[in-house]
């Protein structure tokens, strides 16, 4: 009999793993619609859509491996990762998608309020915040808008040997900086942002990126915490933000 694995739940949404499908449970419809219509027009590796029946997504498994997973050790050859980044590339060059994204605005105003959250409920020294706060104000600029993933997560990421097999996870799909996409992929592994540059192939402005790696994690902490999850656990969000002082 196969067993049921619990991939990840919280009290947003749940992914339940059985043999070779995986199960996304969401109340939120609108992220599955976006989900399915990204992977349908996406142009690199995507899982397979089953059947779907309101709120349950069911997925087939995408073959090969994760490229890695944050606060662990990475594996993956840099070779990987450059496909990764080549993968990037191909969608961020794909027409982009009907639905919008976040916009500047947006994400300067959720950005103020999470610090101050932060500060407010002595959840991070202040001076680790403001630093930090300092830094990601670089990401805040105007940028072209080109159709991203939206949480580029390496867990998201599935590659054999050298080659990504497929992409998952697209509720955040829609348009976006493209800088945003490539600083998800390499949040924690600063040392494989030469190969994903390398396989992405033009120059982007690694100030930038690094801006992003600020911004997000500055963004995730509470929701983490919320959820049920560590951002101090070594090597994330919190251990992020401290590389940066």
């Amino acid at each position: 009999m196969e067993e049921v694995e619990v991939v990840v739940a919280h009290n947003e949404r749940a992914t339940l793993r059985v043999g070779d499908v995986f199960l996304k449970i969401d109340a939120d419809q609108t992220r599955i619609d976006v989900e399915v219509e990204a992977m349908a027009m996406a142009p690199i590796p995507t899982p397979e859509v089953l059947w779907r029946k309101p709120p349950v997504l069911a997925l087939a498994a995408v073959p090969g491996t994760a490229l890695g997973r944050l606060g662990e050790p990475a594996t993956a050859s840099p070779a990987a990762w450059a496909a990764a980044g080549a993968a990037v590339r191909m969608l961020h060059d794909a027409p982009l998608p009907p639905w919008p994204g976040r916009s500047l605005n947006e994400v300067a105003s959720q950005l103020d309020s999470e610090c101050e959250w932060l500060i407010a409920n002595d959840v991070l020294p202040t001076g680790l915040v403001t630093r930090n706060r300092q830094v990601a104000e670089a990401a805040l600029r105007p940028w072209t808008p080109v159709f991203t993933h939206g949480d580029l997560q390496i867990s998201h990421v599935f590659v054999d040997g050298d080659k990504v097999t497929g992409v998952i996870d697209w509720s955040e799909a829609g348009h976006g900086d493209a800088l945003y996409d490539l600083a998800i992929l390499t949040l924690g592994h600063e040392e494989h942002l030469g190969d994903v540059v390398a396989g992405y192939g033009t120059d982007v402005d690694l100030d930038v990126i690094r801006a992003w790696w600020s911004l997000r994690s500055l963004l995730a902490v509470r929701w983490l915490v919320e959820h049920g999850f560590d951002p101090s656990s070594p090597g994330c969000e919190i251990d992020v933000l401290k590389s940066r002082m």
